[in-house]
């Protein structure tokens, strides 16, 4: 059983993951997002290896992805599933790319934790304009 928080740390390590290419810029982001946020507040952020890692391994598992979608599940409450979906998706746009395994992860994602297609859109829409370069 995970907390909230490391639910929110297993879906951005997944949409790093999803790749299979986790970039310095998407563990960068990770670890600002984890110091900066307010629902990390709380937050040991000397856990933040440890849970990263055990998503991994997790996700290394037969049926890891569906395991890893069900704890997530469990630990957040409705109102963190799009906080959720929207940090996977500031982690897919902060290399600058979104490769195809990526799209299809947070694909997966929003269906996983029940997001509604037109929020997905706009959340994706944002994190797609914060990270923008010229």
């Amino acid at each position: 059983m995970i907390d909230h928080q490391a639910a929110l740390i297993y879906a951005m390590v997944m949409a790093s993951a999803a790749d299979s290419d986790m970039t310095d810029s998407e563990i960068t982001r990770i670890g600002e997002i984890v110091s900066h946020l307010p629902i990390f507040s709380s937050f040991d952020i000397d856990r933040l290896p440890e849970i990263a890692s055990d998503c991994a391994v997790l996700l290394s598992d037969e049926d890891g992805l569906d395991k890893a979608f069900d704890a997530m599940r469990e630990a957040l409450p409705d109102r963190l599933r799009e906080t959720a979906y929207a940090l996977a998706c500031d982690i897919v746009a902060a290399d600058g790319t979104a490769a195809q395994e990526e799209l299809r992860l947070l694909e997966i994602m929003r269906h996983a934790l029940d997001i509604d297609r037109l929020n997905a859109a706009a959340i994706e829409r944002g994190a797609a304009a914060r990270y923008a370069t010229a």
